[in-house]
C-alpha cells in the first residue's frame, strides 16, 4: 500500500501538494485527473522518491520513500529518457542493466505486441514509436507499484489505444499496483478501479468507478465536471 501523510511539497515559493492525507491499495489501477499544475505529476515524483516532502511522510509499503525504492517502483515519465543513439534492443539491454526485477521475455514479447523493429534507432522513431518503447521498459520490470505520468499524451488514437491494450495484457494486478495520471479520460475510464481528483494541490475527493456507475449512473467525465464545479462555487464562497 501506498501512503501520504500530511504532505506538503513546495518548490521555492510554489506550493505543488498541501496537506495530502491519502491511501492506494494494492492490486488496482488508479487513476490521479485535475487540471494542468494540479499536482499530479509531484505526487508521483514523490512515490518515486525522485523529490522528498517538505512536510509530512510518503511510505511505500510502510517504507518512507527515497530514492532506493526505485527497487519496487517502476516509474515512466513524462520526459523522454532515453539515449537516442541507442536502437530499440540496445535500450532493452540497457534497462535489464539497471533493474534486477526487469523481465527479458517479457520485453520481447512486448516489442511484438507493440510492432517494434529491435534495430530501429531511437533518434529515428516517430513520438508514437518513442511512447511505445517507454511503456515497453516499464512494463517488463516485475515491480509491485508502477507509476505512469500522462503516458497517452500528445499520441494519435491508434497509439493510444495500443498502449492501452499493453496495459491490459502485461499487467498482472494480484502482484502490481499500477498508478496513472492521464488527461485522456475517455480512454482509461474502463481500465481504472479508483479515481483521485487534484485541484490546486488538494485532494478534491477519491472515489471508487464501480460505485459511481452503480449508485451515481454517471461517466467519470461527468462526476469531474460536477466536482470541479462545486468545488469552485466553494472556493468563491469562501
Amino acid at each position: 500500500m501506498i501512503r501520504f501523510e500530511q504532505v506538503t511539497k513546495k518548490y521555492l515559493t510554489k506550493t505543488a501538494l498541501e496537506g495530502i492525507d491519502l491511501e492506494l491499495p494494492q492490486g488496482e489501477i488508479i487513476g490521479v485527473i485535475g487540471e494542468n499544475g494540479s499536482g499530479k505529476s509531484t505526487l508521483l515524483k514523490l512515490i518515486a522518491g525522485l523529490v522528498r516532502p517538505s512536510k509530512g511522510r510518503v511510505l511505500v509499503d510502510e517504507e518512507p520513500s527515497h530514492r532506493r525504492i526505485a527497487r519496487k517502483v517502476a516509474y515512466l515519465s513524462e520526459l523522454e529518457t532515453y539515449y537516442p543513439f541507442f536502437t530499440v534492443q540496445q535500450t532493452v539491454d540497457f534497462y535489464e542493466t539497471q533493474f534486477a526485477d526487469f523481465n527479458r521475455e517479457r520485453a520481447r514479447e512486448m516489442m511484438d505486441f507493440m510492432q517494434l523493429d529491435p534495430q530501429a534507432k531511437v533518434k529515428n522513431l516517430s513520438k508514437g514509436n518513442r511512447g511505445r518503447v517507454k511503456l515497453v521498459v516499464t512494463l517488463a520490470r516485475d515491480a509491485p507499484y508502477i507509476l505512469m505520468d500522462e503516458p497517452l499524451s500528445g499520441l494519435d488514437p491508434i497509439v493510444r489505444n495500443s498502449i492501452i491494450k499493453g496495459l491490459i495484457s502485461f499487467v498482472d494486478l494480484e502482484k502490481q499496483t499500477v498508478v496513472i495520471t492521464t488527461h485522456e479520460i475517455n480512454e482509461v475510464e474502463a481500465l481504472l478501479d479508483r479515481v483521485v481528483a487534484i485541484r490546486n494541490g488538494k485532494i478534491v475527493k477519491v472515489v471508487e468507478l464501480d460505485e459511481l456507475r452503480l449508485n451515481e449512473g454517471v461517466s467519470l467525465v461527468e462526476w469531474m465536471t460536477s466536482i470541479y464545479s462545486d468545488n469552485a462555487n466553494q472556493s468563491k464562497e469562501a
